[in-house]
């Protein structure tokens, strides 16, 4: 019988690459994938449209080859995988255990909305335009400034809004 089933297992689970430079491979795609996230497009994971699916299918195509070096076995791609999720594992470890760590990790909030006004500084250096945190706003039930005392970009991406109390 040949043809469909004539598959070769030894080299569908060689090694096509040492396990240390897949390892090192990875690492060095993680870290650098990590502090462009990290740093650059904290907005990004909160609030996923269609542009950001598309950027992180971009990346996570440019960043594969890079990684594997071009590997062909499933072996390297387990190396791989296993590499990635090592250093998510230890990373979020890290973070539990040491306050520090935490705070390099993940951004602290930003705040863009002080005693009902717009920290347009901070608003510019996330992108956020008036309408933007207008609309976050009437989501959460709020239809002017007047009512917010502070309004802030969590590290998850979303928005937290402390209404102002209402005197009685």
């Amino acid at each position: 019988m040949s043809g469909l089933f004539d598959v070769d297992w030894a080299e569908a689970f060689a090694l096509g690459l040492s396990p240390l430079e897949l390892f090192a491979r990875g690492t060095a795609m993680y870290w650098f994938l990590f502090f462009i996230f990290r740093f650059f497009v904290r907005r990004a994971v909160g609030s996923v449209g269609v542009a950001d699916i598309l950027i992180l299918v971009i990346v996570a195509d440019a960043a594969q080859n890079a990684m594997s070096g071009e590997y062909n076995s499933v072996s390297d791609g387990f190396v791989l995988v296993g590499t990635l999720i090592f250093w998510n594992v230890l990373l979020d470890r890290l973070s539990f255990r040491y306050p520090a760590f935490r705070r390099f990790a993940a951004a602290p909030p930003l705040c863009i909305v002080r005693d009902g006004k717009m920290l347009r500084r901070n608003m510019r250096k996330e992108y956020i335009t008036e309408d933007e945190l207008l609309s976050q706003l009437r989501e959460q039930g709020v239809d002017s400034l007047d009512k917010v005392k502070d309004v802030y970009l969590e590290t998850d991406g979303n928005f937290s809004v402390i209404k102002r109390e209402e005197n009685p």
